[in-house]
């Protein structure tokens, strides 16, 4: 199982791939490419031309995950433009949205850090 945390890196390959790209030319397109080792941990999300269909890679620590989505009907509405050369990071809650919603721009979140305001807690913390 794939685990996703806030700490994990995501990085969007901006320009679109062959999808008759497996495992192994998946991972040389990270390292030419997106300039970054696929081995590490982070999770690289590629797209197709006609954006119908992305593929994830991943690798866990003892092997790689390759996912597919393909979208039954329509495209995907957003993708950095390749004027935005190289990788895009995206955070989790994007890379979600991405997959859920076609965008990560079309849902809300919340920021992924917020100082909060000082409760009930903090009052007897100052009085012990």
């Amino acid at each position: 199982m794939i685990q996703l945390t806030a700490q994990t890196r995501i990085l969007l390959a901006v320009e679109p791939i062959d999808f008759r790209n497996g495992i192994d030319g998946l991972a040389g397109i990270c390292r030419r490419v997106l300039q970054g080792d696929p081995m590490s941990g982070a999770v690289f999300v590629f797209r197709n031309r006609a954006r119908t269909a992305v593929k994830l890679l991943f690798y866990d620590g003892q092997g790689f995950w390759l996912a597919q989505k393909r979208l039954s009907s329509g495209r995907w509405r957003w993708w950095p433009t390749e004027a935005d050369a190289g990788p895009r990071e995206l955070a989790v809650h994007e890379l979600q949205l991405l997959l859920w919603n076609g965008s990560p721009t079309a849902g809300q979140a919340a920021p992924a850090y917020r100082r909060l305001a000082p409760g009930p807690l903090a009052a007897i913390a100052r009085a012990a």
